[in-house]
């Protein structure tokens, strides 16, 4: 009996497991099918932008961050003591050389003047009587009447007078250029600030502030540095004028263009840097004294250069390289040499020739020989420097030209992803189900 209930419990088990056996087969099977499944649908193609790499005039420029200071500024003050009688003018106003600004009472200094006028007057009156007495005894003398030694000592009373009369006009200048403080004047042309003293106030000599700040802004000077690295290539370059962009620190506003008229005749050796100054003309007082702005200062323009959009550029363990799509509409890698970077365009020195379709957009999911379906955009061209530097804004500002490709990369991103499952049927390689029938 023992021997019959081992033998039914032995049965069972062997069951189990042959059931178990054939269970585990079947679900192996059937993940087998759902990965080749799987497999099937990351083989179809992969759906990126493209664009032709191109040959075009690329301009190089050097950055660096940039001060507006005024052209010259002057802190008029007060060379006279006294009460400050008139301001005629309008702050903020533009100003001419030698208009007057100011005015100090001038009572004090025209009476020191006309002292100083009487006084030559009473010596001339001296020196006349004693030319007289000169004649006198000069005329005297051959018949004995008078000595020698008073006629020598009759010439020089009249030295001595005529040296009076050069000490006067020597006060009477110094009177009037003192009485000419009395006015001040604009030594250049200007914008005036803010007024530091109001009327009816004492002025001299000895305050710090002045009475007010005049600054010329037309034309106007921008003080920026750059790496001292970059001296080698502005000396180089500097044998023509360099024109000089200035842009907004956002750099999205052209505001100017100028020309570079000098650099420091030395290198700060604390930050490693050049300081340079560019001059603009500044007739439509787009910059302002104390305004930073982005200095671009143009090289050279090289031609014919290789272009692709920057974010083609991709960096690799063996250095940087771009996916360009053959003719069998597979992808491989290419090593390239980039160059500079201007409006959204990287230079290709090596590895491309021009003409070959580089993906923009889309290569997370690539790899050598991978099947694309390219979808492809216009390049934009490099943004051209102004023609002139006569002061005003450049015709394109080089983040506009950055725009294009950036549209175009969003455009394709929105037709892929306007039907999430038509693209899934698409990658995995299967058609779309047809319309069921009416």
């Amino acid at each position: 009996m023992r021997k019959a209930t081992l033998i039914v419990v032995a049965s069972a088990v062997a069951a189990g497991f042959l059931a178990a056996c054939s269970h585990s087969a079947t679900d192996s099977s059937s993940k087998k099918g759902a990965g080749k499944k799987g497999m099937l649908a990351a083989d179809g193609p992969i759906p990126v932008t493209v664009t032709a790499a191109a040959k075009q005039d690329v301009p190089i420029y050097l950055n660096g961050l940039g001060t507006v200071v005024a052209f010259n500024t002057a802190t008029l003050r007060a060379q006279v003591s006294g009460k400050l009688i008139a301001v005629p003018f309008k702050e903020g106003d533009d100003v001419k050389a030698g208009q007057v600004l100011a005015k100090v009472d001038p009572r004090t200094y025209q009476a020191t003047l006309d002292q100083a006028i009487a006084k030559k007057a009473q010596d001339l009156a001296t020196l006349a009587t004693a030319k007289l007495d000169l004649k006198r005894y000069q005329d005297l003398l051959p018949d004995g009447y008078v000595s020698g030694q008073q006629v020598d000592t009759q010439k020089a009373l009249v030295v001595q007078d005529q040296a009076l009369l050069q000490s006067d006009d020597a006060a009477i200048e110094s009177a009037r250029v003192t009485l000419s403080y009395c006015t001040i004047i604009a030594p250049f042309d200007g914008v005036v600030g803010l007024r530091q003293v109001d009327v009816g106030n004492l002025v001299s000599s000895s305050d710090a502030t002045g009475v007010l700040v005049l600054t010329q802004i037309k034309p106007i000077v921008v003080t920026f540095t750059l790496p001292e690295q970059s001296l080698a290539q502005i000396r180089k370059a500097d044998a023509q004028p360099l024109q000089v962009l200035a842009v907004s620190r956002d750099n999205q506003t052209p505001l100017a263009t100028g020309e570079l008229s000098a650099f420091d005749n030395q290198i700060d050796q604390t930050t490693g840097t050049i300081k340079l100054k560019a001059t603009f003309a500044n007739q439509d007082k787009t910059l302002w004294p104390g305004q930073f702005v982005n200095a671009r200062l143009l090289l050279h323009i090289q031609k014919d250069a290789i272009t692709v959009p920057s974010q083609a550029v991709q960096l690799g363990p063996n250095g940087s390289f771009v996916y360009v799509v053959n003719g069998t509409q597979a992808v491989e890698m290419k090593a390239v040499t980039p160059g500079a970077t201007e409006a959204g365009l990287t230079v290709i020195s090596q590895g491309l020739g021009g003409g070959e379709k580089v993906v923009v957009d889309g290569q997370s999911r690539l790899q050598p020989d991978s099947k694309v379906e390219a979808t492809e955009m216009a390049l934009a061209a490099a943004t051209q420097p102004a023609a002139n530097a006569s002061g005003g804004a450049a015709p394109a500002a080089s983040p506009t030209a950055n725009q294009a490709p950036d549209d175009a990369v969003k455009q394709a991103r929105k037709h892929r992803l306007a039907d999430p499952a038509q693209g899934d049927k698409a990658r995995s390689g299967d058609k779309p189900a047809a319309a069921p029938a009416q």
